[in-house]
């Protein structure tokens, strides 16, 4: 099926998402919804920050009746939600500063380290299995000094993610549109920090629309890397928004490298819809990504 028809077919599938304004939740016909036939070679996500017209419980019945059971970043006061509505956090958040105060600077090692510390018990007794954490942004500092200080102080926590089973998940972003001076904005830095910590609890958030922005050659870095890689985020580019045949990246393709390595972990939703039904918008790529 071509993207058109299949757009027009996923739209057509979710009419009639959102119920009157009366209703107290969003409503999904469960029964037409189903006839995606998700294929079982990808786990899919989403990130709960991108709806932010639904409450975490409406898009935990959303994602269900789309096919699906995880969300991203989601952090623990909000885990019991999830838990009633029998969807999984793919991605835990809650222990980071913020994007731009991370482990490649000392001055925040002893809260990172406190943070993380008690983060990482936290997520293993709930039942998951990641937890973000960030470069932070460079403030001056060449690349060199931000390997060094990420590994000393990644390696005072690392002990712990291992005893606990739990990964520590770098996110890879870009410099060049979204987060200027972002340290962690290249493939090559993330793996290299991986390769000094040594852990296989330790590993890269590879957000493919962000790398599309300062790397490109998407397929080729992931066949190459794709062992230091836990996670995948997607996007459309330019903007953002939806992943159909309006922006630039061949998720089908990408997707299908992915799942040619072997991944078994997430593929996760990060667009932000820009079409009034935006759940349709959801269900069109989970559609995409199910190769």
């Amino acid at each position: 099926m071509n993207q058109i028809n299949r757009r027009a077919s996923i739209k057509k599938i979710m009419a009639g998402t959102l119920a009157a304004s009366a209703a107290p939740l969003i409503q999904i016909n469960a029964e037409q919804v189903k006839n995606l036939s998700l294929k079982g070679n990808v786990n899919h996500a989403v990130c709960a920050w991108t709806f932010p017209h639904l409450s975490l419980d409406e898009l935990c019945k959303a994602v269900k009746k789309i096919g699906f059971n995880a969300i991203d970043l989601v952090g623990p006061k909000d885990w019991h939600i999830l838990k009633s509505n029998g969807v999984t956090c793919s991605m835990c958040n809650g222990a980071e500063i913020s994007l731009v105060k991370g482990f490649n600077n000392k001055a925040y090692h002893d809260q990172l380290v406190k943070n993380y510390s008690e983060a990482i018990p936290q997520v293993a007794k709930a039942g998951y299995k990641n937890l973000i954490c960030f470069s932070g942004n460079r403030d001056g500092m060449d690349d060199e000094t931000g390997l060094q200080n990420s590994v000393e102080g990644l390696k005072k926590i690392i002990g712990i993610a291992e005893q606990y089973g739990v990964t520590l998940v770098m996110e890879l972003l870009n410099s060049r549109v979204d987060h200027p001076d972002y340290m962690c904005d290249r493939t090559s830095w993330g793996v290299e920090l991986c390769k000094r910590l040594g852990s296989e609890n330790f590993k890269l958030l590879y957000d493919i629309y962000h790398m599309q922005i300062d790397e490109g050659d998407i397929i080729r870095t992931i066949k190459n890397n794709h062992q230091y890689i836990a996670h995948y985020h997607t996007a459309g580019n330019p903007g953002r928004n939806e992943i159909d045949d309006s922006q630039e990246i061949n998720y089908p393709a990408v997707v299908k490298a992915i799942v040619e390595t072997g991944f078994k972990g997430y593929v996760c939703q990060e667009f932000i819809p820009k079409a009034e039904d935006k759940l349709a918008s959801l269900a069109e790529a989970v559609s995409i990504c199910d190769v």
